[in-house]
Formats: C-alpha cells, structure tokens, sequence
C-alpha cells in the first residue's frame, strides 16, 4: 500500500548533509547504528534521534542534502523508520544515494513556501501517498502535489538497492 500516515519533521532550505550526519561518525559503519547520530548538530533538531518514531517524516525546501556526499546521511534516515523524504528539491548525489540505497524521496511542488508560511509545521499529522505524491496535511487539510515514485525507481526499491536491482536484471 503506497497510503502513509505519519508526525512530520519540518526542515527548511538547504539542509546539509554535515547537519544530517556529523562526519565525526563516518567511521559507523552499521546502519542500524546511524539513526543515533541524525541530525545532532541541526540546530533546534538536536533531539530528533531520541524523537523519531517509525512512520514518521521528513519534509524539506529546497536543496535537500546539499554538501558532502556521503550514504550515512541517507542512512540514518531510513534506518529510522522514515518511510520517505518529501522535499521540493534536493542535490543530486543526495538523490541518487537514496535511489541507490532503495529509499524513495518524493519531490512536491511548492514545499519551501509552505513551510514559510506554516502551511506544514512540525508535529503536524501528514498523510503520503507515494505512487501518486500527493501530500495531505491532516491538521489543516492542506495538499501538495508532486511526483510519485517512478517505475525504475520503485523497482529498484523493491529489489533492495541498485546492486540487487542489477543483479536481478543479470
């Protein structure tokens, strides 16, 4: 089922990826391990890790995932329980990194403004529909439109990753 309910947690324009995972942790090498670290030097978010329940998401501006690549800051993310990341626009190795990793990122027309004007705020409970990008917001039955996962995409998602994707195509 693509129909997702979850607490969102509201980010702004360019959230860089040294504030969603610190590189005094890239020696972590088990994922499941990652979430502890998520966003501990994002100002007001410093207790995200400690907060984040599965189910919830994240929802960001413009230029998501900006800065250094690097896969942990996908990682500690979908290893949280995040279903997807809703943002407007995000750098493109950041993209690829969570395409790669099997972990959708939705891309919704008009996210940036609607976090300045408060149209989404944190807390808020949202519903996602992600073959479709549609994006509710419950508290005040505000909608968003984007764009759903792709074919490609969803099916390299649901082999796994792009290694299992391209095996399977072997």
């Amino acid at each position: 089922m693509s129909l997702k309910v979850g607490r969102a947690w509201v980010f702004g324009d360019d959230v860089d990826t040294d504030l969603i995972y610190h590189n005094k942790y890239l020696a972590e090498t088990d994922p499941n391990l990652m979430p502890q670290y998520a966003f501990e030097y994002f100002p007001g978010k410093e207790k995200f890790a400690k907060e984040v329940q599965e189910g919830d998401f994240i929802i960001g501006g413009k230029n998501f995932g900006c800065g250094s690549s690097r896969e942990h800051a996908v990682y500690c993310i979908q290893y949280a329980g995040v279903p997807c990341i809703l943002v407007e626009t995000c750098s493109r190795i950041y993209y690829r990194n969570a395409i790669n990793n099997g972990y959708p990122v939705l891309f919704i027309k008009g996210l940036s403004d609607a976090i300045n004007d408060e149209l989404i705020r944190d807390g808020d409970q949202i519903e996602v529909d992600l073959q479709s990008g549609t994006v509710k917001n419950l508290r005040n039955g505000a909608e968003f439109k984007g764009d759903g996962v792709g074919n490609l995409e969803k099916d390299i998602m649901d082999s796994g990753g792009l290694f299992a994707y391209l095996k399977n195509q072997a």
